[in-house]
């Protein structure tokens, strides 16, 4: 387990918190295997019943470290990241995500796998992966206009908007926006230990016909992306993108 992913397993709850506030909770190949290695251990444990996902109170996540994806760029399906999208995409126990503050990049499409979402006001999604010379990951090229039709979609992923956590109730992104004051953490485990005490069978095979047709082909999509995501994390739009943020400039593309 990474020191920077905090497990709580009770009341047939399993919650993980991302943990790394100095950074913004921005995670690094040991917490995305920590979290897939957690994920999946559930899956086979009669004792819990539904996870939850969360930051803090003042950030969900801010990405990608960037350092980190720097050094050890993601390759193929064995790579941390990808164990984890795997994990999420195929859960068959309820996944449920508490999202304060910035939920950067991952932090946005992860919850596209989640059954329950929900947001504060002080949440900002944002998508920003063309601004990087790169392109979408983990299914939401295929989940997100699925959800949110082909415009919204192309609102958040071609021009990287960020939307606050209103507007992402709105639009079908959250179950619900929390009002200042309300703690998001409080009502995603609510709803989790609402669901422990609902019958372990049926809840799991209502999650499996719900998502009946839609886990092959996000996982292929995630496939493909991941090929072109990392081909361009090659290329000279990325690198610039890249070296631009770490630097603190804007980038320029010719």
């Amino acid at each position: 387990m990474s020191e920077h992913l905090l497990v709580d397993r009770s009341e047939a709850v399993l919650t993980l918190s991302m943990h790394r506030p100095d950074k913004k909770n921005a995670l690094t190949r040991d917490m995305y295997s920590a979290m897939a290695e957690a994920i999946n251990a559930a899956q086979s444990d009669d004792s819990l019943r539904a996870v939850i996902i969360q930051g803090d109170e003042s950030c969900f996540t801010s990405g990608n470290d960037v350092a980190d994806f720097i050094d050890v760029p993601p390759a193929g399906p064995n790579s941390p990241v990808y164990e984890f999208l795997k994990a999420i995409c195929h859960a068959s126990k309820p996944l449920i995500a508490a999202v304060n503050g910035p939920a950067v990049g991952v932090g946005t499409t992860m919850l596209l796998h989640c059954d329950l979402v929900y947001v504060a006001d002080n949440a900002k999604l944002k998508m920003p992966f063309v601004n990087l010379g790169l392109c979408p990951e983990a299914g939401s090229s295929f989940l997100l206009p699925r959800l949110l039709g082909h415009l919204r979609a192309a609102e958040l992923l071609l021009l990287g908007e960020t939307i606050s956590g209103q507007r992402a109730a709105e639009i079908g992104l959250a179950n619900h926006a929390l009002p200042a004051g309300t703690p998001v953490h409080e009502a995603a485990r609510a709803a989790a230990l609402r669901i422990a005490q609902l019958p372990p069978g049926s809840i799991q095979l209502s999650k499996k016909l719900l998502k009946q047709g839609v886990t092959k082909v996000a996982e292929e999509v995630m496939d493909r992306e991941g090929d072109y995501f990392a081909d361009l994390l090659k290329g000279p739009e990325a690198r610039e993108a890249l070296s631009a943020f770490i630097q603190k400039r804007k980038p320029a593309f010719a």
